[in-house]
């Protein structure tokens, strides 16, 4: 698991560990990070179910009730298959788009 900061972003990579070790780890460590919008790519993983995907519902509530994004990178999952509680696009660049365009909501009040 690799962090980098980019601004007010950050961007956990996750290179080889299960889905599940990760979203363990990061909730760990959640309290250095919360302040912060979160990009968590998978794009490295052969696989993502949606169960996988799933595992990071909890901590993704409860970073989007406090009005930071939570976006998770993937382009080996049916992005039909997502639920609407939890933001998944294809690439970094959609992560990035996707914090921008919902900073921009907050501000505007909604």
């Amino acid at each position: 698991m690799i962090f980098s900061n980019d601004g007010n972003i950050t961007i956990i990579t996750q290179e080889k560990a299960s889905v599940k070790d990760l979203v363990r780890k990061l909730e760990n460590v959640y309290d250095r990070y919360k302040h912060n919008h979160i990009i968590v790519n998978l794009s490295s993983l052969e696989q993502i179910s949606l169960e996988e995907i799933i595992e990071f519902l909890r901590i993704s509530n409860t970073h989007r009730a406090d009005k930071k994004s939570f976006v998770i990178v993937s382009d080996k999952v049916n992005l039909d298959e997502m639920p609407d509680e939890i933001c998944v696009v294809p690439t970094l660049q959609e992560a990035y788009d996707i914090i921008e365009m919902e900073d921009i909501e907050r501000d505007l009040g909604f």
